[in-house]
């Protein structure tokens, strides 16, 4: 008995040390310790052409529609419109071989603020627009509705859709294997939050599209990478997320209680504690696909968990504590 129950304790033993995050052998130059928990290997996903053309954005002012898409080949039959598909075109200026981004001004059908304060910013920050697909112009000897075919298409293109002239976009750099800080101190670099996602979503992994109200004024550029960020505080403010603080976090056997957050919950005489005194942690990458004075689009490139519409970004600075190959 003795025998069978050492060989289980020495088999559970060597389990949980499997499982327990391994340290570097050298520390970082702030003697902080590197652990595959606290600082894992950080690769990045590599924005495709779809991601940089299909991204959409926030423009600070309305952009011109006297260009727009009045119906297609099968109208009435058809109102959504695709890859290969052709389109036609109203307005002054079009010119055969002329190629067009199809965007569409946004409004959100469900007005519930995912963060206090979202949609007054939101109205400060500009317009949101989604893209919806590359046209090129091949015939414009009909001056009242040109004809156009969509060479590659993000999301179906209707009647009243905006046509504005196709700027091809930057691609990104890639960048190589690094350690993710999940616990970095703030850097007091260029900051800023997510205020938006693409398709009103709310919370996202990798791959997913963000607007930011940082850009161009405050030197942010495309290809720059940021840590999407969040503190405690956030998830006791969230209707949802707090939730989980009204759990108990305490055990039977405790003679005296933990209580957390005591301005919302009973105190019990054990040791009270403050959400607010919890290090921030890092969640995931941003990189920037495009810019404007005031904000930018961004792609996921790498999440440790979901991010969330609201989660503050900071620049991040990417030459340091790379990982070896």
């Amino acid at each position: 008995m003795s025998f069978t129950l050492a060989l289980g304790l020495t088999a559970a033993a060597q389990s949980n040390s499997a499982l327990a995050p391994e340290a570097t052998a050298t520390p970082a130059p702030d003697g902080t310790v590197l652990t595959s928990v606290s600082f894992p290997v950080e690769r990045v996903i590599t924005p495709t052409a779809a991601d940089l053309n299909c991204a959409g954005f926030i423009n600070p002012k309305l952009l011109p529609n006297a260009d727009y898409v009045i119906g297609g080949l099968q109208t009435p039959s058809t109102t959504q419109f695709g890859n290969g598909d052709m389109i036609y075109l109203t307005g002054p200026g079009y010119q055969t071989g002329q190629q067009y981004m199809i965007v569409r001004e946004l409004q959100d059908p469900n007005r519930y603020e995912l963060y206090s304060g979202q949609h007054a910013q939101l109205k400060q920050l500009g317009q949101p627009y989604a893209e919806l697909a590359v046209v090129k112009v091949i015939d414009t000897r009909n001056k009242s509705a040109v004809i156009g075919q969509v060479m590659s298409g993000c999301s179906p293109v209707v009647p009243g859709d905006i046509a504005v002239p196709y700027v091809e976009k930057q691609a990104i750099a890639f960048h190589p294997p690094i350690r993710f800080d999940r616990f970095v101190p703030a850097t007091h670099k260029t900051s800023g939050r997510i205020v938006l996602a693409k398709d009103f979503d709310s919370e996202l992994g990798n791959g997913g599209k963000v607007y930011m109200n940082i850009g161009a004024n405050q030197g942010v550029k495309v290809g720059d990478y940021f840590r999407a960020v969040r503190n405690y505080e956030a998830d006791l403010q969230n209707a949802v997320d707090s939730l989980s603080f009204k759990a108990s976090i305490s055990e039977d056997t405790q003679k005296k209680n933990a209580s957390i957050e005591p301005k919302m919950f009973t105190k019990t005489g054990g040791p009270v504690i403050h959400v607010r005194d919890f290090p921030r942690r890092a969640v995931g990458e941003v990189v920037i696909l495009e810019t404007t004075a005031t904000t930018s689009t961004g792609m996921i490139v790498f999440a440790m968990e979901d991010i969330h519409v609201g989660d503050g970004v900071e620049l991040d600075d990417t030459t340091t504590t790379t990982a070896s190959n």
